[in-house]
């Protein structure tokens, strides 16, 4: 979510007895001659999105007297060290069927119980579709927390070592740890196929991670950028997350409203992504000649992340670049237009937000682009550049790691 929540708030534990007074295990439910869907809210709050926890979980609450009886919402919380985290149903405003990981006999890899952690991911998962199933696939879930695109950063030890969600700092602050997309794509290969995922996290519309994650659900909705530490007003959203039909732009509306506008939000549809992939390797083969080994000028390209947190503005740290303005800018026109037949076939919905809430300064960070109608695509790629220049050397390597590499290659 949500890369900044600064004010600290000094909250009671009455959600936390709500929720895990009641350890009462639920009855595994039969979907058959129903209409029913299930939709699990992961919420990875160990982190600075601490405080964000309880206000969100009031608007669920609410969001949840506007669903059908036998619709399963559901929520995954972890907070902090003083709470096993639980997953429980919320149902006609009221938490009902929690259990803590423990009474679902859940056991971290490292101790720490960090939402991060691939086994507890998937123990909590499995668990939930299993006891909450839905009738024709209709599974739907949501990633509450930090996020960092195609960025890698430090995860609990596991099969892989790419991208990352769910910062999870287990019981010691400075000790935070990630789970990457490609463990949760396999993750998601041994459950029910998702009719959606939702992130509401930053940076999770790259190319990259939408190839990456292609053949878990149907659909995708969240931004390429940064997004604000409220997140998605879900008191207002949560039956659209159990609703049919074009629900995802009922969702990206809502959502972009609630902000004023300034925040970018895309839907996009997983099966087209191979053909998306395949379009942008043939777009990237004149840029390579035109380029003849040197490295892309970005000046002026819309970017929807900063990296670096010294004062002062330096070039070399914008990453997530929007994929269609790079290749609008160096591509041929007609081979453009072909590259944007494909992408505008993978793309539901999106709306364009001329800036956005960001930890850093807009003014300071953001002052090399102007988002404009034609520039704005609503999704972002990696693009190669000097390894000198601040940690491309890293990211120039660490991107080869991602399917979408394996077939689109890089600049």
């Amino acid at each position: 979510m949500k890369q900044s929540y600064i004010s600290i708030i000094v909250f009671g534990m009455m959600v936390l007895m709500t929720a895990c007074s009641d350890n009462e295990a639920p009855v595994t439910r039969s979907a058959e001659g129903s209409n029913s869907k299930t939709v699990l809210i992961y919420m990875a709050g160990r982190n600075s999105l601490e405080s964000a926890i309880n206000a969100d979980l009031k608007e669920i609450k609410q969001g949840s007297r506007q669903i059908a009886e036998d619709n399963n919402l559901l929520v995954f919380v972890r907070r902090n060290e003083y709470e096993m985290p639980w997953l429980a149903r919320i149902k006609n405003g009221q938490v009902t069927d929690s259990l803590s990981i423990k009474d679902m006999g859940i056991a971290s890899s490292d101790g720490e119980n960090r939402a991060s952690d691939p086994i507890i991911m998937e123990g909590v998962m499995r668990y939930a579709f299993n006891h909450y199933p839905a009738m024709n696939g209709n599974y739907g879930v949501v990633l509450w927390g930090h996020g960092s695109g195609w960025l890698i950063m430090d995860e609990v030890k596991c099969a892989r070592n790419n991208r990352a969600f769910a910062l999870d700092c287990g019981n010691v602050n400075d000790n935070g740890l990630w789970i990457n997309f490609t463990s949760m794509a396999e993750i998601f290969k041994g459950l029910p196929h998702l009719k959606f995922i939702m992130g509401d996290c930053c940076n999770l519309m790259c190319l990259e991670t939408l190839y990456e994650l292609r053949t878990a659900c149907d659909y995708i909705i969240g931004s390429p950028a940064e997004i604000p530490a409220q997140g998605a007003p879900y008191d207002q959203i949560v039956p659209d997350l159990f609703a049919d039909g074009k629900f995802y732009t009922n969702i990206i509306e809502k959502y972009y409203s609630s902000v004023s506008g300034k925040l970018p939000l895309t839907a996009i549809k997983t099966s087209e992504m191979d053909n998306v992939a395949l379009a942008t390797r043939q777009a990237l083969q004149p840029i390579k000649e035109k380029l003849a080994g040197g490295f892309a000028d970005l000046t002026g390209l819309i970017h929807y992340y900063y990296t670096d947190t010294r004062n002062g503005f330096y070039p070399e740290y914008n990453i997530f670049y929007d994929a269609g303005d790079f290749i609008r800018t160096y591509a041929p026109s007609e081979v453009y237009q072909q590259w944007c037949q494909a992408l505008n076939k993978a793309i539901l919905d999106t709306r364009m937000a001329t800036r956005w809430s960001t930890d850093k300064s807009w003014n300071q960070k953001y002052v090399d682009f102007v988002v404009t109608k034609e520039k704005y695509h609503g999704v972002s790629l990696f693009i190669t550049q000097d390894p000198t220049r601040g940690d491309y050397a890293k990211y120039n390597e660490d991107i080869k790691k991602f399917a979408w590499y394996g077939v689109v290659g890089s600049i």
